[in-house]
């Protein structure tokens, strides 16, 4: 044996693709309606959930790394944020529930602990747009972790995409947080490096 991979036929490749989405979907589209539940009721009830964001170096706003990506300011805002998580996490789960799961959890905690450390005092900083920047690093870094052709033409098919998203990381409209999209795009890449295993996917079939 020489060591050289034998790829799966085309169609087999595709049926791995379309199945693994199809036994996901739900979970997704879950996680999706959770915001807009919590976002309905901060509209019926009176009060607001939105205080419970991330507030840098607040022992309150600890809660918020958890909470934020659940907490938007409108409808409107809550949109905005939808289709990217929705698009971006379905791209994402094509590695596997495990992969998403995990990679979900290590970015909220990395990108949400650096905005508690670092962000500018006396904010608050809400939405799930610190996940989606965070799914846009671990996919865009994925190819070139991986060194996986499969993930790599992934990595250029996001790029063009959404490449236009990473004008966010920069500061710019009053009242974005242009810093929970920095922390969580670099902390998708540094999740990336953290799960991706060299050298596993060389057959061009998604893992994980």
């Amino acid at each position: 044996m020489n060591g050289t991979p034998v790829l799966p036929p085309p169609g087999h490749r595709r049926e791995t693709l379309f199945s693994s989405l199809r036994a996901n979907v739900s979970l997704l589209v879950g996680l999706a309606v959770i915001p807009w539940m919590v976002e309905l009721l901060d509209f019926v009830v009176p009060g607001s959930f939105d205080r419970y964001g991330i507030r840098p170096r607040e022992i309150g706003g600890l809660y918020g790394i958890a909470a934020a990506p659940l907490l938007h300011d409108g409808f409107g805002h809550l949109a905005s944020n939808t289709g990217p998580f929705l698009i971006l996490g379905s791209i994402l789960l094509v590695g596997g529930r495990k992969l998403f799961l995990t990679a979900t959890v290590v970015i909220l905690a990395l990108s949400g602990g650096a905005l508690w450390m670092l962000g500018p005092s006396g904010t608050n900083h809400i939405g799930a747009s610190i996940l989606v920047f965070g799914y846009l690093g671990f996919l865009l870094a994925r190819g070139i972790m991986e060194r996986s052709v499969f993930w790599g033409m992934v990595s250029l098919a996001v790029l063009a995409a959404y490449g236009g998203m990473l004008a966010g990381v920069l500061p710019g409209e009053r009242g974005v947080s242009w810093q929970g999209h920095l922390f969580g795009f670099l902390s998708g890449i540094v999740t990336a490096r953290i799960l991706s295993d060299p050298g596993t996917e060389r057959s061009g079939l998604p893992t994980g």
